[in-house]
């Protein structure tokens, strides 16, 4: 649990070297991402990494976070990567296993019984391997992560897509699958397109109903679930220094919502405060001695637009409270326009249940500003009308919070406080409702709400704000309500009005905890036996991917067209499937069952070419497979958006998917493909992807020249006899086509490690 300060100092110690020979180079001042950035470059890369997102860098990352439901599938990888220990300092978190229903004890109770073998497989292997453990109950991934290991200026990489969480504290913290993650726990290299850079320009300061997360919802109705694609996003100016470090963090958070690589702000007062304020002064003290280091030159900031590939400006002052939804995170309305948009859309507007906590909005001061809300619904007399659960972000903030009196305040309201996990925000959430059909509307503090993605229910309108907006509805019931200007109705027959929130952004007390929940790793591993039941329903120990034939591919039968928005969630569905996220073979059950077929508007129904009959997508893929017939899938426009889950990727590699052709990828799905050896590839002119008829038979020509920058040629075989050809663009480097080669990038690691 403790932090490294020698790698720290390490760290640090590169700063001014590498900033002054990257000034040199480029001619010019640096932001706070290139300063970051050149610091943690590989020796040999620096030159290639001044051209934003055109090549592929190295990345030396100073460590890896990987969650429960990921580090499954990442450390059965690393297993087989012949390594005795870890290579930099890693932590594995239990936070997505443990599903809400009645409340935090006997939640956390059940999870601990119904997980057990997976807890197990996950301790022992972090004992052998020297990784970090947070047991069940300890909090989320990006909470602890916030809280322990965050540092201004370093570089992770977490197997989440909100790991960015930890740029509120300055530090490049990129979201990627669990190859990416073996790949540097084993001590090599991490390839990343060097980003480009889009600034957002913060003046004014928040006040009133306004919070940092209305900010990243602003950012999110701009540049919608792609613009922030291959993008690092750097927060700059007064207003950003006006916010505390774990506002900051919201705002990164919810970053992956616009498919950025990361956010960022620079180091400040109050990323000092929040470091001491949990007990890392030692890491403030180096900040405080680096501090040029840790921020944007001043001229980056006083003319923004020459440094910045985009710039966004926000006046903080003006912001109004946002609420985004419904079915997507980037439909974005200010609060002065939300009651309009509910009537006109015919949205309902009675709201069931309303959310707070999750990693994105779970801090001391989330909890202060939701509880100012709820205390005022005690004083004045008014009666809850909604369900309202907390989901507090780690056991830390969990108890203090509770030593101050604030999870009494809403349990006073009927809150129901959930325990220290994702829960109802990744769809852990066994919702009580008499109908789960009905067309419904809830609210939450989390970030993602594509459809189902709560309650498994197509129907349930999810909507997106900040925990004091969420605190408000849920007391008034009714999304046409406008906290900053109606009044309700109280039980006494009086009309009142909610006043402002207040918060408090660090305990007066202090944060305190009896056990955090982390479990050091054996100091000598080597003795300690990793057990996978052969029979288990839930771990399987994995069999290396087969390498590529050396011809191109000929043949292959369209498995499916997919229809519109493809995201992780309909490729590879978390819920009641997250139990299978350690069973390769058993999860893939799952795969792609979410997607609409193009050709009826269904979702897992796609036509057998075998048996001209419609069934399920993975049992018509194994049909496939068991007839030694490759196939392919066709997608839409940002193919792989939300999570990070490389299961998403290792499915159809494993069921004998051979290749992934869409109009444009999500970049953590694009590259979780190319590490499991998975050729994806995208239409040169995305009016090709209209070709593509339901019994078209497809080659794929010109692998066998395979080459950086080159077209590959699809011929579409249709049934009437006629043909149609055309370009696919790909984006693999000479690295990545070697992956392909070899059937993935893990039988390249262990071969080197067998070699060695």
């Amino acid at each position: 649990m403790a932090f490294d300060l020698d790698m720290i100092k390490k760290v640090y110690d590169r700063y001014s070297s590498r900033i002054e020979a990257a000034r040199k180079a480029t001619g010019k001042p640096l932001t706070l991402t290139e300063k970051i950035l050149y610091a943690h470059l590989s020796e040999g890369d620096a030159q290639k990494a001044f051209q934003r997102g055109v090549d592929y860098v190295d990345f030396a990352p100073d460590r890896v976070a990987m969650q429960d439901a990921t580090a499954q599938m990442a450390l059965l990888q690393f297993m087989q990567a012949g390594r005795p220990q870890v290579a930099v300092p890693s932590t594995v978190h239990c936070d997505h296993l443990i599903q809400a229903k009645v409340g935090a004890a006997e939640d956390l109770s059940t999870a601990k019984d119904i997980n057990k073998e997976v807890y197990d497989f996950l301790s022992s292997v972090s004992d052998k391997y020297g990784i970090g453990f947070w047991k069940p109950g300890a909090g989320i991934i990006h909470q602890v992560v916030l809280e322990n290991y965050a540092f201004p200026g370093g570089m992770m990489i977490g197997t989440d897509s909100h790991t960015p969480n930890a740029g509120g504290l300055g530090m490049v913290a990129i979201g990627v699958g669990g190859a990416d993650a073996c790949d540097v726990m084993a001590g090599l290299p991490w390839e990343l397109k060097f980003p480009k850079l889009i600034g957002v320009h913060l003046t004014g300061k928040l006040s009133g109903w306004t919070a940092p997360k209305d900010v990243i919802l602003k950012v999110a109705g701009i540049l919608t679930v792609k613009g922030g694609t291959g993008a690092i996003v750097e927060y700059f100016g007064e207003g950003a220094r006006s916010m505390s470090a774990t506002g900051k963090g919201t705002i990164c958070n919810m970053g992956a919502e616009i498919g950025a690589t990361t956010s960022i702000f620079g180091y400040d007062e109050k990323a000092a405060a929040y470091l001491r304020g949990t007990k890392r002064e030692d890491i403030a003290d180096l900040a405080d001695a680096v501090k040029d280091h840790l921020t944007g030159d001043a001229e980056v900031y006083a003319t923004p637009e020459q440094y910045f590939d985009q710039v966004i400006e926000i006046n903080l002052s003006e912001l109004e409270p946002h609420v985004n939804g419904p079915f997507t995170p980037d439909l974005a309305w200010p609060i002065s326009k939300f009651a309009t948009a509910v009537k006109e859309n015919n949205w309902p507007t009675e709201l069931e249940v309303g959310l707070i906590g999750s990693c994105t909005n779970s801090s001391y001061e989330d909890i202060t500003r939701a509880a100012s809300i709820a205390k005022q619904a005690i004083d004045k007399n008014l009666k809850t009308k909604a369900e309202y659960t907390v989901t507090p972000g780690s056991e830390l903030v969990r108890y203090t919070v509770e030593r101050d009196g604030y999870l009494d305040t809403f349990a006073q309201i009927g809150g129901v406080v959930l325990a220290n996990a994702c829960g109802p925000c990744i769809g852990q959430w066994a919702r009580h409702t008499d109908d789960p059909t009905r067309k419904n509307a809830i609210i939450t503090s989390f970030n993602r709400n594509f459809a189902k993605r709560q309650d498994g229910n197509p129907n349930t309108h999810a909507f997106v704000a900040s925990p004091e907006i969420v605190t408000a509805f849920a007391i008034a019931g009714d999304l046409t309500f406008n906290p900053l200007t109606d009044t309700l109705t109280n039980e006494n027959g009086k009309q009142v009005k909610l006043d402002e929130p207040l918060g408090i952004e660090l305990p007066v007390k202090g944060f305190a905890v009896e056990d955090a929940g982390y479990q050091a790793p054996a100091e000598d591993g080597s003795q300690v036996v990793v057990q996978v039941d052969p029979k288990s329903s839930r771990l399987q120990l994995l069999d290396p991917f087969p390498a590529w034939e050396g011809t191109d591919l000929k043949g292959l039968k369209l498995l499916i067209k997919a229809k519109g928005k493809c995201t992780t969630d309909h490729i590879s569905m978390a819920g009641p499937w997250l139990k299978f996220r350690g069973h390769l073979d058993n999860i893939s059950n799952n795969m792609l069952i979410g997607a609409i077929n193009y050709f009826n508007n269904t979702a897992d129904s796609v036509k057998n070419e075998l048996t001209d009959e419609y069934g399920p997508v993975p049992a018509t893929q194994r049909d496939y497979k068991a007839h030694g017939i490759g196939t392919i899938v066709v997608g839409d426009e940002n193919y792989g958006e939300g999570s990070s889950r490389e299961h998403a990727a290792m499915e159809p590699r494993h069921l004998g998917v051979r290749a992934i052709l869409v109009k444009s990828f999500a970049r953590i799905h694009e590259t979780n493909l190319k590490k499991q050896g998975m050729l994806g590839v995208t239409f040169a002119d995305s009016a090709d992807y209209e070709k593509v008829q339901e019994d078209d038979t497809f080659d794929i020509n010109g692998l066998t020249e395979f080459a950086p920058g080159k077209q590959l040629t699809v011929v579409l075989h249709h049934k009437d006899g006629s043909e149609d050809s055309f370009q696919v663009n790909h984006t693999y480097n000479a690295q990545q086509i070697e992956w392909f080669k070899a059937g993935g990038a893990l039988n390249i690691i262990r071969k080197q490690q067998h070699a060695d």
